[in-house]
């Protein structure tokens, strides 16, 4: 399914949950598995020497500061090469963001794996809610391939996967997602959920819409689903609509929670616009955030072929 994963790390004890993950995975679809780490900022001056980003201090990154890079990669993973199998591993000098994104499209990378976040600070704080506008966010709005997004330990990623929540709202964007989730259910022969929260206005004075209201908006969204997503899926029949209403992101939570999801799978953004132009969305923002499960962030469909 997976020829080629790209697993991006900073090589940090926040990196770890994405790590166990990109390995399994790639063990599990026999996939050739690439751990990618960009160490510091070169020169202006275009020399051999970097400002490295763990220490913030200037090294010479010749040749031999690059194997001993990978010296310690490898010794970061030590048990999950032990494991799992050798990975290829590649370092170098650079912009994190520009560097991964160009050696996924080099490399014709077919899923890129990283964690939310650099810092292990506390779900919901200030600061982990700086993912936005760092490396994470780039490549996800960029990347031409979908992006798994790691932001702790899986604690239901039971041999990958079985349950998989497709979350849609209807937006062109969303059917990019659409495809992904359908295609790795389809693949693996796992059952698919497709899943909408019906975003209930109580805005005006304070009223919430009535009961019959509410049934017939999800009378509405299920009709939609069939006609948009389930006339796509070829006679696949290992699927089930749900629509909940209430705050987009917490209802999705609370489904994924509930039925032990393993894995959702949203579009990056959902308003129409140039993917490369587009900024994560809020309801993405908040399940990468909150979820138990990884996260898949789709932009464009330029990745997904049959089999993918």
């Amino acid at each position: 399914m997976f020829k080629k994963i790209l697993f991006a790390t900073t090589a940090s004890p926040a990196c770890d949950a994405a790590a166990k993950i990109a390995f399994e995975l790639a063990e599990k679809y026999n996939s050739e598995l690439i751990l990618y780490h960009v160490f510091g900022v070169p020169s202006h001056g275009g020399g051999l020497f970097v400002t490295d980003y763990v220490t913030g201090e200037e090294d010479n990154a010749g040749p031999d500061y690059v194997d001993w890079v990978k010296d310690e990669m490898k010794n970061t993973y030590e048990s999950l090469i032990k494991k799992h199998g050798e990975p290829r591993i590649e370092v170098l000098a650079g912009i994190p963001s520009t560097e991964i994104l160009r050696f996924a499209r080099k490399e014709d990378i077919d899923c890129i794996i990283m964690g939310a976040h650099t810092r292990q600070d506390e779900t919901g704080s200030a600061r982990f809610r700086g993912i936005v506008g760092t490396t994470m966010q780039q490549v996800a709005k960029r990347a031409r391939c979908p992006v798994l997004i790691i932001s702790r330990p899986c604690e239901t990623c039971f041999w990958y996967f079985n349950k998989i929540i497709f979350g849609t709202d209807f937006s062109k964007a969303s059917f990019a997602a659409f495809k992904f989730a359908f295609k790795m259910a389809e693949s693996i022969g796992c059952k698919l959920y497709l899943f909408h929260a019906l975003d209930i206005d109580t805005s005006q004075a304070g009223v919430s819409p009535g009961q019959k209201s509410i049934e017939d908006k999800i009378k509405e969204a299920r009709a939609r689903i069939e006609k948009k997503y389930v006339s796509q899926m070829n006679g696949f029949d290992n699927y089930e609509i749900s629509i909940w209403e209430g705050i987009p992101y917490v209802e999705l939570l609370k489904f994924a929670r509930e039925t032990s999801g393993d894995l959702i799978v949203m579009a990056h953004h959902t308003r129409d616009i140039d993917p490369d132009k587009a900024l994560l969305g809020s309801t993405v923002e908040q399940v990468v955030l909150r979820s138990a499960c990884p996260v898949a962030s789709v932009n464009r469909q330029d990745r997904l072929q049959p089999g993918i």
